[in-house]
């Protein structure tokens, strides 16, 4: 049996993930045991906690594998820099800034405090977009599909277009830098305000509420050719005349300016962060969605050309955008998906991990995830010290007795903190780690934010549905798991699940499965009962914050907030009014 471990560091969403026998076992972001979001360090407290979950120890690991590979696609690099001499500088400045990847024994032994020479493991780098693809198809149920991974950039690379079948992957194109949908979306959302790394759903939320008003712009500024895509250079920053992105001090990551001075001169000035929002920048926000929707589905036609095959594996931190892929099954001649739960940075470790497992050691080991609860998982030991420690009055439970008083607390209107079993690996809380409420009641959406979330007013929150009932609520039967697609709600259900219904009569929805989540999936079958709807609203389990991992986090949010219960294990808490 082989002990992959897998990591992504140095980058956006440091991560670690363990493979057992060529199976996930366990895999963590770095941010949730940080508590800085997004990460971008060395994931030293995710790799020791990934082992821990697995039962092993470093001496035990046979294979490392990264996330990157600087030794790909040397030819496209050095054409670039030949033809920019002057971004020269700043591309080597990126590329020294990863260096200490290339002593891994001695940068493990330092960081994990373990004895380098008891260290037997093999090194091996896996191109970002090939761990990118290998996170899904590998993942998946299937033995043959087409393999799909765009984001802003990796190893000089913006999209990979793959054919994937049992152990191999074959990859049939690539998208170069600077030419990337990933960057073009962060273009619109750093000139809007929202220049944070990972701010992209929020504008994505943003969009239903502007108009086509700059069509001609977002044509200008974005060609579809046979090959692919092409950006207009004039809009944006010269790439490689800043590194992009920074890592600061403390591990966060930092955007540097991506628009040039042609977005001032056709706009005016770029919003700044807090001000007032504009129409201009709702049909910003509508016209970037709109041209990234028909560039994304204009590279998965050529995609289906290449690999004519009705299932798509898909990852990068482009297949976050839940309404583009919500649409590809009336845009493409594709007719199933399976996304990486983890489909942006974070979810290299498990891919390059997977890559090893399947196309370097050859284990012939397929493993479906069949969900995302990779993470700690706390006794009920545990979370009652630490709720003596916080001096938080509970009730001790069964399971059932738990379930129903939660669900008729959620029925009252009341909001619950729901923190039960493993956590999730990827961005999504998906019922383990999530706040809890009744997705029709009136206010819901206004209470949640001025309670807790303190988000933007006009950002969605999520339903969580009973698979078997998804396509009585919903326009399309096809699963979202993961929470990573957008259907529209059926007019009749928009009233009664109004919390969850956007500004343009849509979800992104969460199908819970009894397989998947047998505790989750009760408990919205017992909210079912009481209100015939078959829908929670389900919100990530945090203020502003990283998604909590310990008891100790969940209490201290419950505690702090204007939550109303905390169900926690075997727990019941209650605040008295």
């Amino acid at each position: 049996m082989a002990v992959v471990l897998g990591i992504n560091a140095f980058h956006a969403a440091a991560s670690a993930a363990v493979l057992l026998d060529g199976k996930p076992v366990a895999a963590i972001a770095e941010e949730r045991l940080s508590r800085v979001k997004y990460y971008a360090g060395f994931p030293r407290h995710a790799i020791l906690e990934c082992l821990k979950i697995a039962g092993v120890e470093l001496k035990d690991v046979d294979a490392i594998a990264v996330g990157r590979d600087p030794s790909a696609n040397r030819a496209k690099k050095l054409e670039y820099s030949l033809a920019h001499p002057a971004k020269l500088f700043n591309l080597i400045k990126v590329r020294s800034s990863r260096a200490q990847l290339d002593d891994m024994k001695t940068l493990i032994a330092k960081e994990c405090g373990a004895d380098a020479a008891a260290l037997r493991f093999e090194e091996h780098r896996v191109e970002h977009h090939l761990a990118h693809v290998a996170s899904a198809f590998f993942c998946s149920p299937w033995e043959r599909a087409a393999g799909f991974s765009v984001d802003g950039s990796g190893d000089f690379v913006s999209a990979m277009l793959a054919d994937c079948a049992d152990g191999t992957i074959e990859v049939k194109r690539k998208i170069y830098v600077p030419h990337s949908l990933g960057n073009l979306y962060m273009l619109i959302c750093e000139f809007i305000g929202y220049g944070k790394y990972g701010d992209e759903g929020k504008v994505m939320g943003l969009a239903p509420l502007g108009e086509n008003t700059y069509k001609d712009f977002f044509d200008d500024l974005v060609e579809l050719t046979a090959d692919g895509v092409r950006l207009n250079p004039k809009y944006f920053a010269p790439f490689g005349s800043n590194p992009g992105m920074s890592i600061s001090e403390d591990g966060e990551m930092i955007i540097h300016r991506q628009y040039s001075e042609q977005m001032a001169e056709r706009f005016g000035p770029a919003r700044e962060p807090g001000e007032e929002l504009s129409k201009r920048d709702m049909d910003l926000a509508f016209g970037v969605q709109s041209i990234f929707e028909t560039a994304y589905m204009h590279l998965l036609r050529i995609l289906h050309a290449l690999v004519p095959v009705e299932r798509v594996a898909m990852a990068g931190g482009c297949a976050l955008n839940s309404v583009a892929n919500g649409k590809l099954f009336d845009l493409t001649p594709f007719r199933e998906t399976w996304i990486q739960p983890a489909a942006g940075d974070d979810g290299l470790a498990v891919g390059a991990a997977l890559y090893v497992s399947n196309a370097v050691l050859r284990e012939g080991k397929r493993h479906v995830m069949a969900d995302a609860y990779l993470g700690p998982e706390y006794s009920d030991g545990a979370i009652e010290a630490a709720l003596r420690k916080s001096n938080v009055a509970y009730e001790r439970l069964g399971r059932d007795a738990l379930i129903e008083r939660t669900a008729g607390e959620i029925v009252a209107g009341n909001v619950v903190g729901w923190y039960q079993g493993r956590m999730e690996w990827g961005p999504r809380a998906l019922g383990n780690r999530s706040i809890i409420t009744h997705p029709g009641f009136p206010g819901m959406k206004d209470i949640l934010n001025a309670r807790i979330k303190r988000r933007e007013w006009f950002r969605p929150f999520a339903p969580a549905v009973l698979a078997e009932r998804q396509s009585e609520i919903f326009e399309h039967g096809h699963p979202s798991p993961f929470m990573l697609h957008v259907y529209k709600i059926r007019p009749e259900w928009r009233e009664r699940i109004s919390a969850v219904t956007h500004e343009d009569g849509t979800g992104r929805l969460q199908s819970v499965t009894r397989s998947e989540n047998p505790m989750y999936y009760d408990l919205i079958q017992a909210f079912e009962r009481r209100t015939g709807i078959p829908v929670v609203l389900n919100t990530s389990f945090n203020e502003n914050e990283p998604i909590v991992n310990t008891p100790a986090e969940a209490i201290d949010c419950f505690v702090r907030t204007r939550m109303d219960v905390l169900s926690i294990g075997s727990f019941f808490c209650k605040k008295q009014t």
